[in-house]
């Protein structure tokens, strides 16, 4: 099992509080809590799908084997986990994406 890191820090969306912040996700919350728990993440910072990760500490979870993807990926694959009960793999994430809201609308 993998766990993914985006990119939201890049984006307006994830200044808070001054610090720049990104979603980490896994397949599933065991996987990724023990993560979470490894590189020194707070049990506080899990928001029910995802841990909220500062700048520095998402340098620390790629350092640790966790996979770099866009802020949109996660989004796609948050959305697959709910509805498939998996992430899914970054690189078809968005087209499984477009394809659910086809079939969703």
């Amino acid at each position: 099992m993998t766990v993914f890191v985006d990119d939201m820090y890049r984006y307006r969306i994830g200044a808070f509080r001054g610090m720049h912040m990104s979603h980490m996700i896994a397949d599933t919350d065991a996987e990724l809590h023990r993560f979470a728990m490894r590189i020194g993440m707070r049990r506080e910072h899990y928001q029910g799908d995802h841990y909220d990760v500062p700048e520095s500490m998402r340098d620390r979870a790629i350092a640790a084997g966790a996979i770099a993807i866009t802020y949109k990926q996660a989004g796609a694959m948050r959305r697959r986990k709910v509805v498939e009960g998996t992430c899914g793999s970054p690189e078809d994430a968005r087209a499984w994406y477009r394809a659910w809201l086809r079939s969703s609308g």
